[in-house]
């Protein structure tokens, strides 16, 4: 699905976001994870996919719900 600026109104393109450390952007979900991990407290992780607006330089973050 194509993102679209809310300023611009031009499409945004995904980009590569970085840390500088080794970890990787992802949210943590209030929802415990199933099974085993989740009887020991452990939160549903999701990715992030980042797109920046071409024109004023915007950054969305999307969490990956799929």
């Amino acid at each position: 699905m194509p993102r679209r600026c809310p300023d611009c109104g031009v499409e945004m393109g995904e980009v590569d976001f970085q840390m500088s450390n080794a970890y990787h952007p992802n949210v943590k979900l209030p929802e415990r994870s199933e099974g085993i991990l989740g009887s020991l407290g452990v939160k549903e992780r999701r990715d992030v996919s980042v797109f920046m607006c071409p024109e004023c330089g915007l950054l969305r973050f999307y969490a990956d719900i799929e």
